[in-house]
Formats: structure tokens, C-alpha cells, sequence
């Protein structure tokens, strides 16, 4: 008998690789435990609803996971963290709407602490289960750029021991991906300490983003 439990979202995937599609199946998804918590799965989406159902866009942008906001309203990056972004995104001279937004692991992870929910990271094993989700949404919007926010991201791309603080903003090559440039999450800019490492980390987030830009638009 075979001991080979390791959880998967691989057999939820469908094989009809459009976004709307997609969107819709991951909802059914029980590739590991995180949907027992979680009000919903929170896809990827592109704002620029103009696009087909198979968009080619050249940045797309990986984070950890959906937090509170985004549990509720279904979308990625709505609530502080993505105010931030989208801040940092215009001062980078991005244009939000049409850049592709995803997480690493679609469902939001939490542990209560008084009433509110609070993030909870991810472990290696929920992370691989949800990888076939991501490998799906790069099949159907095929980035010129990944542009990973945070450690879990650049990780679960990058491997363990990559480290965001030594390596940002600098472009990454891994086989099977397009080029990757690793920055810091807008949450974990949210949390520093004082206002000094705040402006300081957004100055950092900005220029990264910058590089990104300036990638793309070669």
C-alpha cells in the first residue's frame, strides 16, 4: 500500500486553462485544509477587464496569501497591504489595472487573536499543495515578469534559502519561469517598527518596483 499522502490541489485544476474557468473551480478546491476556515478561495484577477480570457500581460505579482479583507470580498490585495500597493505601484508608474495579482496559497490561513483573525503563515506542505493554481495562472497569463512580494512567495519560486533582504530588486533566473525580481510585501512594511523603517522600506518597495518597470519596458 502506498504511504504517499501528500496533499494536492492538482486533481481540482481543470484542464480548460482560462481565467474564468479557473476562478470558478478553485472554489471547489480541497487540496489541503486551509478551505475548512476560509469564507473562499481567493483567485488572481487582472483589473483590466478588457482583457480576454486568456490574457498576456507583463507583470505578475505573487504574494503570501489572501488576508481578512480579501477572505471577504473575494479579491486579492483590497485591503491595507494592497492600499499600499497600489500606492507604490503609481509612484513606480504602473499601472495597477493591468498588472496580474495572485497569491501563493489561496485560501487565508488564521488563528484568532481577541476578535480579529489574524494571519497565519503558510507551511511548506500547504504551499506545494496549492502550487498547481499558480502553475495554472502562469500557464494562461504567460508574464514577461514575476515580481514576488514577500519571503513566501520568493521561496516557493527561489527555493529556502533565498533571501529577500540580500537580493531584491536584482533579477532572478530559475528553469521553467520567466525572469523573477523579488521585493518586499506591502504587509511587512505595514508592520515596521517606526515611521523611520517605514519610509524607509517603502523607498526600497518603490525602487524595486522601479527595476521592474524598467525590465518590462525593454
Amino acid at each position: 500500500m502506498s504511504r504517499d499522502t501528500k496533499k494536492t490541489a492538482a486533481p481540482f485544476v481543470p484542464e480548460d486553462r482560462t481565467l474564468p474557468v479557473l476562478r470558478e473551480a478553485v472554489q471547489k478546491c480541497r487540496g489541503c485544509d486551509l478551505y475548512r476556515n476560509a469564507t473562499q478561495a481567493v483567485f488572481g484577477e487582472l483589473e483590466d477587464d478588457s482583457k480576454p480570457k486568456m490574457p498576456k500581460v507583463a507583470i505578475m505579482m505573487i504574494g503570501e496569501q489572501p488576508g481578512d479583507q480579501e477572505d471577504k470580498q473575494g479579491r486579492p490585495f483590497v485591503g491595507p497591504a494592497g492600499k499600499l500597493l497600489n500606492k507604490c505601484l503609481e509612484e513606480a508608474e504602473i499601472d495597477r489595472r493591468k498588472v496580474y495579482v495572485t497569491n501563493t496559497v489561496k485560501h487565508f490561513k488564521w488563528e484568532p487573536r481577541g476578535k480579529l483573525r489574524v494571519n497565519k503563515k503558510p507551511n511548506m506542505e500547504e504551499i506545494r499543495a496549492c502550487r498547481p493554481w499558480l502553475e495554472a495562472e502562469l500557464d494562461v497569463v504567460s508574464p514577461k515578469l514575476i515580481v514576488c512580494l514577500g519571503a513566501v512567495a520568493a521561496q516557493s519560486l527561489l527555493g529556502s534559502s533565498f533571501k529577500v533582504t540580500q537580493s531584491h530588486g536584482k533579477v532572478q533566473q530559475t528553469e521553467g519561469f520567466p525572469p523573477i525580481i523579488a521585493t518586499l510585501h506591502p504587509s511587512a512594511i505595514l508592520r515596521a517598527r517606526t515611521d523611520e523603517d517605514r519610509h524607509s522600506q517603502t523607498r526600497t518597495f518603490v525602487q524595486d518596483l522601479r527595476e521592474a518597470a524598467a525590465l518590462v519596458s525593454r
